[in-house]
């Protein structure tokens, strides 16, 4: 890899503490800015964030934090409910997960109402559980290996699809309850549902990167090498169907990130995050973040 195709990040943000994971909310927050979270050890924190590409009148990024929520434990993962708006009456709402198999349902309001609701009863081990938010479950699903992603669909509202370690892709109607479709690879670290186009899935197995198209066979159609220490997670963007991007191993010093386009043999964007464990991407641009030690960077890429 040429050295000077390296790039730094776009934009910076300073944490106070590691960050363990980050994410985008995928929904419009009714205002310009975009909601993002990131959670470490023991905290969650919501806050807004405006670029320049959006703005002219902004310089880099307007980031800015509405709320910290305490943590019983390190976040491990953690989702937005579409609920969250700043216009109106504004809701932040959002799920986490944790160590100890519990889910937790934070919402606030950003004045006098901070709720956090645990549920209490994630003990199920080889399954994947689905919750409504009074925390009953309304589906159990079974799984051969540990599941390492989970998406909806982006339209049909009672479709999922499941990532299993092993190496399976199972799709699943909600209504019926059952598996609708698989996708078969080598063992999977990670996996995603492109929105923008839902026949695509792509994913991370071993040191390569794959991707398939669901209306023409159960294995992928496009497959090439991309991390040399193995990779670690696959994202599309948002912005761009076309565009996605993948980590190295979490961890070290200096982990990498791989910007793709199907459209180009080679990575378009490559960059470097110390200690980077996350990613997401942007809801409209074609930027997406990672979480590192102490700090957000963020990296813009062309379409």
């Amino acid at each position: 890899m040429q050295e000077e195709s390296v790039r730094t990040p776009s934009y910076t943000v300073p944490c106070d503490d590691y960050v363990h994971v980050v994410e985008f909310s995928p929904f419009s927050s009714g205002t310009a800015a975009s909601l993002l979270a990131y959670g470490g050890n023991q905290f969650v924190v919501v806050a807004t964030c405006l670029f320049q590409e959006e703005d002219m009148e902004v310089e880099g990024v307007d980031f800015n934090v509405l709320r910290a929520f305490h943590h019983d434990l390190c976040v491990d993962a953690l989702a937005w409910s579409p609920e969250s708006r700043l216009d109106r009456t504004p809701t932040v709402r959002l799920c986490t997960a944790a160590a100890d198999r519990k889910l937790r349902l934070l919402t606030s309001d950003l004045q006098d109402r901070h709720e956090v609701k645990v549920m209490q009863h994630l003990e199920h081990i080889g399954q994947n559980l689905v919750w409504d938010l009074d925390g009953q479950e309304t589906a159990i699903f079974r799984l051969r290996s540990p599941g390492v992603s989970v998406c909806w669909h982006p339209e049909e509202v009672f479709k999922l699809m499941v990532a299993e370690k092993k190496g399976t892709i199972r799709f699943y109607d909600l209504v019926t309850q059952q598996a609708i479709l698989s996708l078969d690879c080598g063992p999977i670290a990670s996996a995603d549902w492109c929105l923008s186009n839902p026949i695509k899935v792509g994913a991370v197995s071993g040191n390569d990167w794959l991707i398939w198209d669901i209306t023409r066979s159960s294995y992928p159609q496009e497959k090439r090498p991309t991390h040399r220490d193995k990779a670690h997670l696959f994202r599309w963007s948002q912005a761009n169907e076309n565009l996605f991007a993948t980590t190295g191993c979490p961890g070290k010093i200096s982990s990498q990130l791989l910007i793709h386009h199907l459209g180009h043999p080679q990575p378009v964007t490559v960059g470097f995050a110390t200690v980077g464990s996350c990613l997401s991407w942007h809801r409209t641009l074609p930027l997406c973040v990672v979480g590192c030690d102490r700090k957000l960077c963020f990296w813009a890429t062309e379409m």
